[in-house]
C-alpha cells in the first residue's frame, strides 16, 4: 500500500516538479569594436561580451570570449561599446511642459502617466539607471516598481518618493493662496516630526531620502543660499536614513546649506551653484558626492519665454546660473568626488546626455565624466556590484555609440544600442 501510494504521489509531483523549472537562460555574445573600461579609465579594441540571462558572464578579447553554440550574436564590431549610463539626478514624473503655476493641475495619477513616458525616453536615451529625487504622491516608486513587474519599460530606478523639507521651504507647495493650506508630501516641522517623515517615506518604499537643506530657483518666496534645517533637525533626518538603511541626498545650493548637509553627513550634494572653497574642502574631506546639475541652466534659459514659467524664477535663474558654472568648474579643479546628474524635468527627458558636453567644458576630462555617470554613479547609489561598468556578475546594461565618446563626447547625444539586463531596447 505504501509502494502504492508513493508511485502516485511521485506520478503526480513529477510533473509539477518538471513545468516548475526555469527556462534556459539565452546566451548572447556581443562583437565591440571598441569597449570602453570605466573603472581603468581606458578604450580597449576588439572586445566581446558574453551575457547568460539577464547577467554579464565573461568580457576580453574576441579571441579570449567565445559564443557557445546556440549564442545570439550582436555584431557592433563598428561602434564604441560601454556600460549603460546613470543619471543620479531625475524627476520622471514630471514634464517640462507644466512648470509652475501649470502644474497645480496635474494629478498625481496624471504624473504617473508621465513617468511612464518618461521612463521610456530616458531609457532609449542609454540611462539604464537612475536615481529619482523627488515625486508627488510616491508616484516613482510606483514607477519603479511597474517596471521592475515588466509592465512599463524604463531604467532601473533609484526612488526618493518625497522630498523632504521645512513648511515655506523649497520642497513645500508656495504657489496656492493662504486659504488652500496645501503642504507638500515630504514636509515636516523640528526634529520629531522630521523622523517621522522620513521613517514614513521609508515604510512607502523609497531607497533613498532626499531633502531640500537650501532654498531653490523654480520655489516661491525662498533664497537658494538661504539654509532651510537647523542642525539638529538635518542632523536628525540624516542619522535616521542611515539607520534604516538609506543614502541622503541634499539639494542645496548656497555655501551655509552646502556645509551644514555635508556635516551632517549627507551623502550627495545636489547642484552646489554657490559652493565656496570651504565647502569644496570639507566635501573631499568627507568624501561627499557633487552631483551638478549645468545643462538644465542653458536649455532654461534659452526656453524660459517659451515654455512661460512665472517671472520670479527667471530672476533667480539668471542669478544662480552663471555663479553655477563657475563655481562648479572650480570644484572640478579641485577633485571633488563627483557623479553624473540632470535634473531631467526642468528640461525634456530623453535630452540627459547633453551634460556630459558642459561638464567637459568646465573642467572635466570626457573619460572623466563618463565615469561620473558609470562607476562615480554606482558607488554613489550603492549599487556597485550590479551597475555601472562591463564586469562579470553585473547587470547586462550596454550601450553603444558611433564613433568615440573619450575623444568627442557629445556622440553620447546619439546612442544607437541599449540593452538593459539581457534585453535588447533599442538598435
Amino acid at each position: 500500500m505504501q509502494n502504492t501510494l508513493a508511485t502516485v504521489l511521485a506520478l503526480i509531483l513529477f510533473p509539477a516538479a518538471f513545468l516548475a523549472q526555469s527556462p534556459p537562460k539565452e546566451i548572447v555574445l556581443i562583437k565591440a569594436g571598441k569597449l570602453i573600461d570605466v573603472r581603468a579609465g581606458r578604450v580597449l579594441t576588439d572586445q566581446a561580451i558574453l551575457i547568460e540571462g539577464d547577467r554579464i558572464k565573461q568580457v576580453g578579447s574576441s579571441q579570449s570570449v567565445q559564443a557557445p553554440a546556440g549564442a545570439r550574436v550582436i555584431d557592433l564590431s563598428n561602434a564604441t561599446v560601454l556600460p549603460g549610463l546613470i543619471d543620479c539626478h531625475t524627476h520622471l514624473t514630471f514634464d517640462p511642459a507644466h512648470s509652475g503655476y501649470s502644474a497645480l493641475g496635474i494629478s498625481t495619477p496624471r504624473e504617473a502617466l508621465y513617468g511612464a513616458k518618461n521612463a521610456r525616453v530616458t531609457l532609449e536615451a542609454g540611462f539604464t539607471t537612475v536615481r529619482n529625487v523627488g515625486a508627488n504622491g510616491y508616484a516613482d516608486i510606483a514607477l519603479r516598481d511597474a517596471i521592475n513587474a515588466g509592465d512599463v519599460p524604463g531604467p532601473r530606478i533609484d526612488a526618493s518618493g518625497p522630498a523632504i523639507g521645512v513648511t515655506g521651504g523649497h520642497c513645500d507647495e508656495s504657489l496656492l493662496a493662504p486659504e488652500f493650506h496645501h503642504k507638500g508630501d515630504g514636509v515636516a516641522d523640528g526634529v520629531p516630526a522630521l523622523m517621522a517623515k522620513t521613517r514614513e517615506i521609508a515604510k512607502y518604499g523609497a531607497d533613498c531620502i532626499k531633502i531640500c537643506a537650501s532654498g531653490g530657483v523654480l520655489s516661491k518666496g525662498d533664497s537658494p543660499e538661504a539654509t532651510q534645517f537647523s542642525d539638529e533637525e538635518i542632523r536628525a533626518i540624516v542619522a535616521e536614513a542611515h539607520r534604516l538603511g538609506r543614502k541622503v541626498a541634499a539639494h542645496a545650493h548656497g555655501a551655509a546649506g552646502i556645509k551644514q548637509a555635508v556635516m551632517a553627513g549627507v551623502d550627495s550634494i545636489e547642484h552646489a551653484s554657490f559652493i565656496d572653497d570651504d565647502a569644496i574642502r570639507l566635501m573631499k574631506e568627507k568624501g561627499t558626492y557633487l552631483v551638478p546639475t549645468i545643462y538644465l541652466g542653458d536649455w532654461f534659459m534659452e526656453n524660459y519665454q517659451r515654455i512661460g514659467v512665472p517671472e520670479f524664477m527667471v530672476e533667480k535663474a539668471k542669478v544662480v546660473m552663471p555663479a553655477a558654472r563657475l563655481n562648479i568648474a572650480r570644484a572640478f579643479k579641485a577633485g571633488v568626488k563627483v557623479a553624473f546628474g540632470t535634473d531631467a524635468a526642468v528640461y525634456p527627458h530623453g535630452l540627459n546626455a547633453h551634460e556630459f558636453a558642459v561638464m567637459v567644458k568646465l573642467g572635466m576630462t570626457a573619460m572623466q565624466s563618463i565615469q561620473a555617470a558609470t562607476v562615480n554613479a554606482a558607488d554613489l547609489l550603492g549599487w556597485s556590484d550590479r551597475v555601472g561598468s562591463l564586469e562579470p556578475g553585473r547587470f547586462a546594461d550596454v550601450i553603444a555609440v558611433n564613433g568615440d565618446p573619450t575623444t568627442d563626447v557629445s556622440v553620447l547625444e546619439r546612442v544607437v544600442f541599449v540593452m538593459k539586463g539581457g534585453q535588447v531596447v533599442k538598435r
